[in-house]
């Protein structure tokens, strides 16, 4: 009997490591009530691509559009164009930061004035949150640099040795006779000033290095506390115990055909529960954005593992060069409830019906032939004072609402004040010149309404016919 059962527990065992192996090519969810995960990236070229959006996970491979798609931040400084975030967490997980590329192609600079002459700036929003972002602001990380002629692709890892953030970013700068990429770093405890940047990794020769993310690896899988991946001709994987130490060089994705010439970005992902991995890769070269590779040890380019394309869905907008956050189960149900998939919507005017409601830089008035479109979408979001009314946020500056000041109207900035709440609210109630449609009564001045004066939008009384034509309009797709 006792041979009987060691072969019986022999066989369970085989299995056991059977399905074990072969986890890895489909991962499941640890619990059912495990949090999902976060993306931040930008969707491609062009003035709204080059911004930042944000995609929901419940398994880490299918993943769903927040905002309806939409932009949920736009960059209003520097080239006014952001690319390559990275999103950082502080220790206690009370405040975080999105950290990006300053930088716009195809509207107002291309790739060779990119390389040699652009930003020295990345752009940074800092949030408590993750749903009410700060104005972004600009930290020069490349100024420093010697001949330094643009800063690339950001990221940043906490150090428990220094108790801070090391920052490490690509720029182009001539050294040792080659004028290439090279990564540099320095130390910041709050993305707004940083310490001296210093050479971090540099390739021999003509060789460039331009992407780069490390991870901190749980104790007992590999030999190395630090793994990272590089965008440098390869994917190319090195370990080491500490940040500023030595890095050994694992070997790159090449054997499962995934050279640098195709793919770049590389994005860390560990599955919730269990010991697995996503290293998710931007296929640049036949623009198709991101694609997941799976492994059970980073560390090990033996162990990466590529998926059929049924296996994942990157949802409805390409993902490229971002940033993976894991989820606390509160943070997933403050990001879910502030980016809802609320769809754009117009106001058309009920007496002059070629136009519509619209911002110009950032005034607003009535227009027909709205270029561009955004510039008259906007999303119907619950009323910022108070429930059972409405605020309206722009699709193309999220954050900015309708608000009025002075009895004027303007597309503004949230700064989360008492006031500025009251002045981007209003009840929608029946048009009060034909009660199929719609007009908008102000929450701090209930006598007002929404309307149109010369095309300009205003808050006023409403007392004549005319009026109530002017404060009267439809809300449409």
């Amino acid at each position: 009997m006792s041979a009987l059962r060691a072969r019986l527990s022999a066989m369970v065992l085989a299995v056991c490591l059977l399905f074990t192996g072969l986890a890895v090519a489909a991962p499941q969810r640890a619990a059912a009530a495990d949090p999902g995960y976060l993306m931040v990236h930008f969707t491609g070229e062009g003035a709204t691509s080059q911004q930042m959006y944000l995609s929901h996970s419940t398994d880490g491979l299918h993943w769903n559009d927040l905002n309806g798609g939409g932009m949920v931040l736009r960059s209003t400084v520097g080239t006014r164009g952001v690319r390559d975030p990275a999103l950082v967490r502080s220790p206690d997980g009370s405040r975080y930061w999105i950290i990006a590329t300053d930088l716009c192609i195809g509207c107002g600079q291309n790739w060779d004035q990119a390389v040699n002459n652009a930003s020295r700036n990345l752009v940074v929003w800092e949030s408590t949150d993750l749903v009410t972002w700060s104005q972004p602001w600009l930290l020069n990380v490349a100024g420093a640099i010697p001949d330094g002629r643009n800063a690339w692709a950001p990221e940043a890892i906490w150090s428990p040795e220094t108790n801070d953030y090391v920052l490490y970013w690509a720029t182009n700068t001539p050294l040792n006779g080659a004028t290439k990429h090279r990564i540099y770093a320095a130390r910041t405890s709050d993305f707004r000033t940083i310490t001296t940047p210093q050479l971090y990794i540099d390739r021999p020769g003509t060789q460039e290095i331009i992407d780069t993310q490390i991870i901190e690896m749980p104790a007992g899988v590999g030999n190395y506390r630090y793994v990272r991946a590089s965008g440098d001709g390869q994917i190319t994987l090195e370990g080491s115990n500490s940040i500023f130490g030595t890095w050994t060089d694992l070997g790159n994705l090449s054997a499962i055909g995934l050279p640098g010439s195709q793919v770049e970005g590389p994005m860390w992902m560990k599955f919730n529960g269990t010991n697995k991995w996503a290293l998710y890769l931007d296929q640049y070269a036949t623009n198709r954005g991101y694609m997941p590779v799976l492994t059970t040890d980073p560390s090990n380019p033996a162990t990466y593992q590529k998926l059929t394309s049924s296996d994942y869905n990157m949802g409805g907008t390409k993902k490229r060069h971002g940033w993976i956050l894991n989820l606390t189960a509160a943070e997933e149900s403050r990001v879910l409830a502030g980016w809802p998939n609320t769809p754009a919507q117009r106001l058309q005017s009920f007496n002059f019906q070629d136009r519509y409601v619209r911002q110009t830089n950032f005034d607003v008035r009535i227009d027909p032939n709205v270029s561009p479109l955004d510039d008259s979408r906007f999303r119907l979001r619950p009323g910022l004072a108070g429930s059972g009314t409405v605020s309206f946020e722009s699709v193309n500056f999220p954050g900015y609402f309708l608000r009025h000041s002075n009895y004027d109207f303007q597309l503004a900035y949230n700064d989360g004040t008492t006031q500025f709440a009251e002045d981007a609210t209003f009840r929608q109630v029946a048009g009060l010149a034909d009660p199929t449609w719609s007009s908008f009564q102000s929450y701090n001045f209930p006598d007002r309404y929404m309307r149109h004066y010369a095309y300009e939008l205003r808050l006023d009384p409403i007392t004549t016919t005319t009026a109530r034509g002017d404060a009267t309009f439809r809300v449409t797709s």
